[in-house]
């Protein structure tokens, strides 16, 4: 049997799929090159070193965002801080009514970093003449005695540091007029004298609630039956 050249469209198949085949092979060839350089990269800290550059960067983003904070915070305090002088806080207290030096330093305190320089605005006050606990312990018993007793004013001139010796001199001007007080305050609130314990106990207790002394209680309401 004698051989036969093929047919000329099966000449023209075989070079339609050898074309095929090498257009195909091109693009996978590429990815194969892509990956082995990517592999290549990973293997010579290529990679170790793109991930640090991106760490430091956004490491370098958190400080700036935390150095912006804290300058906004330090402005904000010093804005808190800024503002009249101790002194000139105090003279606008002592403006409105008299304050004995403790309460004084005590309202100053909070616009102050150091206490002593609360203690230096208070000496300056008290040589100028602005500050004086004796005048606000008058003022304070002035404003008092009215409607209170003896007890009462005398304790609160002693929270606020009232001297002593000017708390025992208080005391008798108080307990010298403490009877006339004590009455006008139980006339404002009372029509007549108790008729029986019950009434009698309601009004001691509300004579002895504004710091008038028992003593003068019973010479008002009567010796009754307390006892």
């Amino acid at each position: 049997m004698s051989w036969k050249p093929p047919p000329a469209s099966a000449e023209r198949l075989r070079a339609k799929l050898d074309d095929e085949f090498e257009t195909v092979a091109k693009p996978q060839g590429l990815r194969r090159s892509s990956d082995a350089r990517r592999e290549q990269e990973a293997e010579s800290g290529a990679a170790p070193e793109l991930w640090r550059r991106s760490s430091e960067e956004s490491g370098s983003r958190r400080g700036r965002r935390s150095a912006v904070a804290e300058a906004g915070q330090e402005a904000e305090d010093k804005s808190v801080r800024k503002g009249p002088s101790l002194k000139m806080r105090a003279v606008g207290y002592l403006s409105r009514r008299e304050h004995a030096r403790e309460e004084l330093a005590r309202k100053l305190a909070a616009y102050a970093e150091d206490p002593a320089e609360v203690e230096a605005v208070l000496d300056v006050l008290e040589k100028e003449g602005w500050l004086s606990t004796e005048r606000f312990a008058q003022s304070l018993v002035h404003r008092r005695a009215s409607r209170q007793g003896a007890a009462r004013i005398v304790q609160e001139l002693r929270q606020h540091g009232v001297d002593d010796n000017q708390v025992a001199e208080l005391r008798e001007q108080l307990r010298a007029t403490e009877y006339d007080r004590a009455l006008e305050v139980w006339k404002k609130r009372f029509d007549a004298k108790p008729d029986d314990r019950a009434a009698y106990a309601k009004q001691a207790r509300f004579l002895a609630s504004r710091g008038f002394a028992h003593d003068v209680i019973r010479r008002i309401l009567g010796a009754g039956d307390e006892d």
